[in-house]
């Protein structure tokens, strides 16, 4: 019998959920390494990164049942990585500190790494050896890559909706299929147009 209704929700196979990994990861790091023990910075940061992993899967997880709450998530993970962002740029613009430019050959070197890993733990042995203004500027680097991947995800989110419909949709859909009284009684949904891997 065909699956009532298509399970989702595998939210560690999201490249911006293991990027978003990574950033939590770094950052934890970094406030606590460079930042003055009792700075209330370092606790915002942490949670803002904490935020951003944790709202995709939350989101992810939400996705069978309410695409509305998964577009919710998505969008509050979207705005605390920004907050976090700023977090960064303003440690480094306040210490006199360079924030590569996007054509910088550093910032070239770390997207260029980025695509080959994903995993945290590369990035938390990399940043052992690494500045604070070159720790800060490769979380900079992912956030900007992860808020496309998210924007990438929401899109693909949308499509999905206005292919298939909500859970109440799918349901009467289901129901339908199962009495026969469906068109083309097939329990395949529509797919949207996927893009080519965007997260």
């Amino acid at each position: 019998m065909p699956e009532f209704i298509p399970q989702k929700g595998n939210y560690k196979n999201l490249t911006c959920y293991q990027k978003a990994e990574c950033i939590y990861d770094i950052t934890f790091y970094f406030a606590h390494q460079f930042l003055e023990k009792g700075d209330r910075t370092i606790d915002q940061m942490v949670q803002a990164a904490r935020s951003g992993k944790q709202n995709i899967a939350e989101g992810c997880a939400a996705s069978t049942t309410s695409s509305e709450t998964e577009i919710k998530l998505l969008n509050v993970a979207k705005a605390s990585l920004q907050e976090l962002l700023l977090d960064y740029e303003d440690y480094l613009r306040n210490r006199g500190l360079e924030i590569w430019d996007l054509n910088h050959e550093k910032a070239i070197q770390t997207r260029r790494a980025s695509l080959r890993h994903n995993d945290s733990q590369y990035y938390r042995d990399a940043i052992q050896q690494r500045s604070p203004e070159t720790i800060a500027n490769i979380a900079i680097t992912l956030i900007h890559q992860t808020d496309y991947l998210i924007y990438k995800y929401l899109e693909y989110v949308k499509k999905d909706f206005l292919a298939n419909g909500g859970i109440r949709e799918q349901m009467t859909r289901a129901r339908l299929q199962a009495r026969g009284q469906y068109p083309n009684c097939s329990n395949k949904p529509n797919k949207p147009n996927k893009p080519n891997k965007p997260y």
